[in-house]
């Protein structure tokens, strides 16, 4: 099965190198994971399948704050331990299996049970520093656009005043990137339609405010 086509991916790899941001990236493995693999006994999303073929692990604007792609290859193998950890300690508490495969301060994870026709499974922030327990944002309605959604948050970042005043960084991701979340429209379709509740059952007054907000901004 040949790769799928990853603009956001192109994306996110070029601002980080074009804003100086910092990149480490580390090559595939030679017989990667494919699309349709079984991650504790859920398939892998065939972008994301798309992005290991490419990239056996990559730290993306390291220099800002970082997100690293979780390696999977051949030095080290901790995607596949990783989903292991989270099946035992926290799909329990989340109320439907996910698969993670990217975080610094939060993991993000792709949803398998929200596949849409074509496979694609929308992407998750997972907050595990709450003392209430796990707190859970959709983000993206696939892999390829969770990278082009972070990519112009790092140039928002960049352009925004404090960063070109002092290099430092007020923004936060997805919180200040509402309204260009808002434009995901299977992603506002899913808010609305209630599918992500499962998940959201821990999020708090202000959480669900910002949410809403991503789903009126459509109207």
């Amino acid at each position: 099965m040949e790769p799928m086509s990853l603009p956001g991916l192109e994306r996110l790899l070029d601002v980080c190198e074009r804003l100086n941001l910092g990149l480490k990236i580390s090559p595939p493995a030679r017989e990667p994971l494919r699309a349709g693999s079984l991650l504790e006994g859920h398939p892998l999303d065939p972008l994301l399948a798309s992005v290991y073929a490419r990239l056996g692990q990559v730290v993306f604007a390291y220099k800002l704050m970082g997100l690293s792609l979780m390696q999977s290859n051949d030095d080290e193998h901790r995607l596949e331990a990783n989903n292991k950890l989270w099946r035992e300690n926290h799909w329990d508490e989340l109320g439907m299996p996910v698969i993670v495969f990217a975080g610094e301060v939060y993991t993000y994870a792709t949803v398998p049970s929200l596949a849409d026709e074509w496979g694609r499974q929308p992407v998750v922030e997972v907050n595990t520093y709450e003392l209430d327990g796990l707190h859970v944002l959709p983000v993206a309605s696939n892999v390829d656009r969770f990278f082009d959604n972070y990519s112009r948050y790092l140039e928002a970042v960049v352009a925004s005043p404090r960063y070109q005043e002092a290099g430092e960084n007020d923004l936060h991701f997805p919180w200040h990137m509402g309204e260009l979340l808002a434009r995901d429209e299977r992603l506002v379709e899913l808010l609305r339609a209630g599918r992500f509740e499962p998940l959201m059952k821990n999020v708090d007054e202000q959480e669900r405010q910002w949410a809403a907000k991503v789903m009126g901004a459509r109207e």
